[in-house]
Formats: C-alpha cells, sequence, structure tokens
C-alpha cells in the first residue's frame, strides 16, 4: 500500500508520521524517528506570539535540518495577526509545512483561546488559517484538531470544512474532545466523517500503537495519512514495523538488547544536541529511558530508577543490569518448563 500522498506540493510516504508532542518530540525524537521510517514529523508547537516577541527557544524550536525532513514547524495562537507575522518569521526556517495546533487541551494553551478552544469558535479558527495561508505564500498549511469540545459538542466535520475554505492544505484529526485529554477511546468514526466532508487529505490520529491498528485506521477511516504519538513512546521502531506490514515485508521486533541499544543511542543523541550540561539534558532523558523499558518483567523497578538518572555512565549501567535481568528470567523460564 505505501506510495505517496501530496499536501501541497510536499510529497509523503503513506506509512506513518510522527506527531508533535511538546516536552517530547523534540530533535533527537524526530531524528530517531525518522531513522526507522517515520514518513513526516512536525515540530514541538510554538507559540505564534512568543516568536513575534523574539522569544529566546524559538530558534531551537523552529531550526528544520534535512535528517527532519519533509517536516513541519507548528505555531499555536488565538490572533490572526499575530499567526501572520509569525508564519512569515518562521518560512526563514524553511519548514516544508506550516502546521497550526487546533487540538492541544492544556488548560494553559486553552486559556489564551488557542489550542482545542479552537474547536468552539470555527469562525476564528478559519480567520486564523486563513491569515497563516495568506502569509505562507506557497508553503502549505494544514491544522491538527480534535473530534470537539465535549462529547455534545462534536463538530470536526464541520470545523475542517470552515478550514479547507481557508485555505488549508490538509487537516489532521485526534479522535478525541478536549474533555477527553488523553483518556478513553479514540473514536475514529469522527476521521471517517471528516474525510468524508473534505477533499483535502485528512491525517488521522489517536491510538495507533502498532501496525495492526495503523492499518485498521487506514481501513476504517479511508484517511490519507496516519500520524502516531504515544504509540511511539520508548518505540521509534513502530514507523519501522509499520513500514514493513505496509509493504508486505516480514518484521521481527527488537529484541530487549537491541531495545536497550537504541535506548542509549536515543539518550546519546539528546546528549549531543542539548545546549544544556550532560546532568541537565538526562533529566530530559530519564522518560524516554523509562519508556523503553515498558512492558517487561521487573521493569517498574527500572522506571523508577531510570528516573534517578545523572550521567550517560548510569544510563549505560542500567541497560546492561536491564538486559542481565531479562536473561535471567528467561533461562529461569525455559528451565521450569523443560
Amino acid at each position: 500500500m505505501a506510495d505517496t500522498i501530496k499536501i501541497g506540493g510536499v510529497a509523503i510516504k503513506r506509512t506513518a508520521a510522527l506527531a508533535p508532542m511538546a516536552g517530547v518530540a523534540d530533535r533527537a525524537y524526530r531524528l530517531m524517528c525518522k531513522r526507522f521510517g517515520a514518513a513526516y514529523t512536525v515540530s514541538e508547537m510554538v507559540s505564534a506570539k512568543g516568536i513575534c516577541y523574539s522569544d529566546r527557544k524559538t530558534a531551537e524550536l523552529c531550526t528544520v535540518t534535512d535528517g527532519e525532513r519533509p517536516m513541519a514547524v507548528q505555531l499555536f495562537g488565538s490572533e490572526p495577526d499575530f499567526m501572520a507575522e509569525a508564519v512569515k518569521i518562521v518560512l526563514g526556517y524553511k519548514p516544508d509545512i506550516i502546521d497550526i495546533n487546533m487540538g492541544c487541551p492544556v488548560p494553559k494553551v486553552i486559556g489564551t483561546g488557542a489550542g482545542s478552544a479552537l474547536m468552539k469558535d470555527i469562525g476564528l479558527a478559519a480567520d486564523i488559517t486563513a491569515a497563516a495561508v495568506k502569509a505562507a505564500g506557497d508553503v502549505p498549511v494544514t491544522v491538527k484538531i480534535r473530534s470537539g469540545w465535549s462529547a455534545e459538542t462534536v463538530n470536526a466535520p464541520e470545523m475542517a470544512r470552515a478550514l479547507e475554505a481557508a485555505g488549508a492544505a490538509a487537516i489532521a484529526v485526534h479522535g478525541r474532545t478536549r474533555d477527553q485529554f488523553y483518556s478513553g477511546q479514540a473514536d475514529i468514526g469522527v476521521i471517517r466523517d471528516v474525510k468524508q466532508a473534505v477533499s483535502i487529505p485528512v491525517i488521522g490520529n489517536g491510538d495507533v500503537t502498532d501496525a495492526v491498528s495503523c492499518i485498521n485506521m487506514y481501513r476504517e477511516t479511508g484517511c490519507d495519512l496516519v500520524m502516531i504519538g504515544r504509540g511511539s513512546y520508548g518505540a521509534p521502531f513502530v514507523f519501522e514495523e509499520i513500514e514493513a506490514a505496509l509493504e508486505g515485508r516480514d518484521y521481527t521486533p527488537p529484541t530487549v538488547e537491541e531495545r536497550m541499544r537504541i535506548m542509549l543511542e536515543h539518550i546519546r543523541l539528546m546528549l549531543e544536541l542539548s545546549p544544556k550540561c550532560e546532568e541537565m539534558a538526562m533529566h530530559e532523558a530519564r522518560k524516554h529511558a523509562a519508556w523503553y523499558m515498558n512492558g517487561y518483567y521487573g521493569s517498574a523497578k527500572f522506571r523508577g530508577r531510570c528516573y534517578q538518572l545523572s550521567s550517560y555512565a548510569e544510563a549505560e549501567s542500567l541497560a546492561n543490569e536491564f538486559i542481565e535481568l531479562q536473561s535471567g528470567r528467561m533461562h529461569k523460564n525455559i528451565e521450569e518448563n523443560s
């Protein structure tokens, strides 16, 4: 199945894309996912107003490197004028796509009228999109939305039609309402409804964790591309699994040894790219280390220890100890069953 779709003039392989995730999907994360086959990446969200006021983190968040392409820079904001000005500034970083966040459920974002608060004001959402499209010129503008603000106000198809009319080149839909945050189950039927409501590409997002759930998302919704967020935590190789399944190739999941090697590679990349000292950069790497250990025997205790890591040497030592534990467990099971 793995052909390509086009968003504006940008060709994207029709496998799986990496969702934007604030505080998680930084450059190291994006590069790791690209290495394992992510078809498309999106930056962590950046405040349009912050960019206009020369926020010191702007360059770090907006820089696009060749290894991450095709890549979008994602902006959030609630004022069309600021959004247009921010788009003009971001164009200097040469993103392939500009994405607007209208789905973030976090109180400090919706408190400014941005993120999923815009699901309650379709007119303003369309005005923001139109302003961004005009400022972006030839660079396509996409929008990421949720199914609605609440279960009583599911309005993603109506929102998508308004955004398409405002010039959006594609719509990404997370099949949860704002009230759900990340709990419960994503409603992929809403993604199907959006796909039927518009003629631009639709990207489906929510509860995709492996090849089976990805293929199901394509089949059940008719979406043009699938986007993975939390399903990639500690598992950048999920993109390799999906690509193999869509292309009809065999796939062998990584062993615990391979998983720990990938974890250490990820941490090294984080340290290399971070402007912070090793100890401070390791603070950010802790949650990633813990995610790589999910689902294994004794992982709860090890995940707790991950949150104490302050150096790469400690991470390496912990990874080796974790491998030994799994190996010992496997040998014990073999003996008990022989």
